[in-house]
């Protein structure tokens, strides 16, 4: 791992996640996360948006793919309620050695190394968590670390954004994190057509005839407001496929079965 010494404190650095997950724009919603991370002057900041949307939409896939299309390292820090604020700075390991290092989260990596974070689920974090970023998300662009006592500023490259599911099992943000969380980039289900597209792309092994089937499925489903998303549909065309790969009887009503919720049950989150 690399390691960065700021104010005589060694960190060491989390690397880079490698995601080769490809994204097939509608709306422009790649556009309009690339252009929100502008930087029109030297006194323009960019700014920190905010994907929402239905779980399993393909938020993070699209941030990872807008970030890939500037040639940008991604990090992910994936939020929950039991995050802290120092799982967000450094957080200190004792060595086989017994001394201390001190370890950089991925979003401290990503700010050393100009670098864009993407915060998963951000509104599953609790606000003292969000706390520690205040700094970091306006014109100061730094963090501090209680923990090794040291000021750690943002590369100018830096970049960030925060995915956010709309279901109810989430925090509310406070309203001094929300206001440096703009623009908020709303993200609706693709249309049939893109939906077919990803299929074609993420599982290209399905043969036509099963994926025809699938779809005149998911359509009726559609019609009684099943809400399957596009990783439903995905995990569903996967699975069918292997059950017809081992000569199951009737492989996609079992794949539909096992895979999607049954109309007018509440899908878990």
């Amino acid at each position: 791992m690399a390691r960065i010494s700021i104010d005589g404190v060694e960190l060491t650095l989390m690397p880079p996640v490698r995601t080769e997950d490809e994204w097939i724009d509608y709306n422009q919603y790649r556009q309009q996360l690339q252009a929100a991370w502008l930087r029109l002057s030297d006194v323009d900041p960019p700014l920190n948006p905010r994907l929402i949307g239905e779980p399993g939409l393909g938020k993070t896939t699209l941030a990872c793919a807008a970030a890939r299309a500037l040639r940008s390292d991604v990090y992910i820090f994936q939020c929950t309620v039991d995050t802290r604020p120092e799982d967000l700075v450094v957080t200190p390991v004792i060595t086989g050695n017994r001394k201390i290092e001190y370890r950089a989260s991925s979003v401290v990596s990503a700010m050393i190394r100009g670098g864009i974070l993407i915060l998963d689920e951000g509104n599953r974090m609790p606000e003292k968590a969000w706390a520690s970023l205040a700094p970091l998300l306006d014109g100061r662009r730094y963090v501090d670390s209680t923990i090794a006592a040291i000021r750690i500023p943002a590369a100018p490259d830096f970049r960030m954004c925060v995915t956010m599911n709309d279901d109810s099992s989430v925090f509310d943000l406070p309203g001094y994190i929300q206001s440096r969380l703009k623009p908020k980039i709303e993200l609706l289900p693709p249309p049939w057509a893109i939906k077919e597209e990803i299929v074609a792309l993420k599982c290209p092994g399905v043969d036509a005839e099963l994926l025809n089937r699938m779809f005149a499925e998911l359509k009726a489903r559609a019609a009684q407001q099943c809400g399957d998303s596009v990783r439903d549909i995905l995990s569903l065309a996967q699975y069918a496929r292997k059950l017809q790969h081992g000569n199951f009887d009737q492989p996609l009503r079992k794949a539909i079965e096992q895979i999607l919720t049954a109309p007018g049950a509440t899908a878990a989150t």
